[in-house]
């Protein structure tokens, strides 16, 4: 098994998503515009849709506009808070 397996492997067990949803979910972001808001606010459906989670949209007006004016912390427990309630 692959490091990138075993990534994704301990993702979908961590969030019954499934790896090729991840994996697609991966592609798509990978090109992303991330400054333009139709874009981001399309990812953040996604990413909640996936995980069986509901994005308030007041939260989503905080998450676009945080990603689209790069606000976003590079450690996980910052981004961690980011998507807490």
């Amino acid at each position: 098994m692959s490091r990138h397996d075993s990534i994704f492997d301990h993702i979908q067990n961590k969030t019954n998503v499934d790896q090729g949803d991840l994996q697609n979910l991966a592609s798509a972001a990978q090109g992303a515009n991330f400054k333009d808001e139709e874009t981001v606010r399309q990812l953040i459906h996604d990413v909640a849709q996936m995980a069986g989670v509901r994005v308030s949209k007041d939260k989503e007006e905080y998450l676009v506009h945080a990603i689209t004016n790069n606000q976003v912390p590079l450690d996980f427990a910052s981004l961690s808070e980011l998507f807490r309630d």
